[in-house]
């Protein structure tokens, strides 16, 4: 899937903060290699790079687009590169003390079988750090499955979007992570976003979840996909005095390898 970075890192503040929410319960004091799991722009890697500099900070990230971004920003650490790599390839090395996946796994099929796999690969004293979005029974993402199964738009959007196995509940991710010898803390926070300017929902969605839908559809089609939407969701997200408000639930789970037997 095509991503643009630029899109993306709209609101980038409120994004930011459930990656520094997650990584806050990381209690490594001195790890060998960091790796952050589709890094994209890698704004937020550099923090792991400034929190850890004698580790060895890795972005990967599946999207070129995203990876050129981020190392064509690149300010500072030396311990810091990014490269391309697919997620569902991935697997610890021993050396790989701490293991971050903010707002990737959604993207992946089979993601709790893979969140699984890294916890059992984990060395003894080494992080996994996860989080998703569960936002996927709010307005905005009903709407815009409604929207894709009407008639107008079923037959181009068919199966583009996912919903049912998207991302586990938190109940899931603890039992796997402690299933898999780790000691977890898993949590939820939905946070009340209050957002500005015109159809700010819809800016925000059209660089995260619009992103199957806008490159499934002809440029014309995805206008007229656009126009409607923005509509519905202007209905959904009114524009109060102070903004527009935006709640948007976010799953987390942290856990860390206890030593064996």
């Amino acid at each position: 899937m095509r991503w643009d970075p630029t899109q993306y890192s709209l609101f980038s503040d409120y994004r930011g903060r459930p990656f520094l929410d997650l990584i806050a319960r990381i209690d490594h004091p001195a790890p060998r290699v960091v790796v952050d799991l589709g890094c994209g722009p890698g704004d937020l890697t550099r923090l792991l790079a400034h929190r850890w500099p004698d580790a060895q900070v890795l972005g990967i990230d599946s999207s070129a687009e995203m990876v050129q971004r981020a190392n064509d920003t690149q300010e500072g650490p030396s311990n810091l590169w990014f490269e391309i790599g697919d997620v569902l390839e991935f697997s610890p090395a021993a050396d790989v003390d701490v293991v971050v996946s903010n707002a990737v796994l959604q993207w992946v099929p089979g993601q709790a079988e893979l969140v699984d796999s890294w916890a059992r690969a984990l060395q003894p004293g080494a992080w996994l750090a996860v989080q998703v979005p569960g936002n996927f029974g709010s307005p905005a993402h009903t709407l815009m499955r409604e929207l894709a199964g009407s008639a107008t738009w079923r037959d181009r959007l068919k199966q583009v979007l996912r919903h049912t196995d998207v991302v586990s509940e938190p109940s899931d991710y603890l039992q796997s992570l402690s299933a898999a010898g780790l000691s977890a803390d898993v949590w939820e926070t939905t946070y009340q976003h209050v957002l500005s300017g015109p159809d700010p929902v819809l800016e925000w969605l059209k660089g995260t979840g619009l992103r199957p839908v806008l490159q499934a559809l002809s440029d014309d089609d995805a206008a007229a996909f656009l126009a409607h939407y923005s509509a519905l969701l202007r209905g959904a997200y009114p524009e109060e005095q102070w903004g527009t408000v935006y709640g948007f639930r976010r799953i987390f789970a942290v856990g860390v390898k206890n030593a064996k037997d």
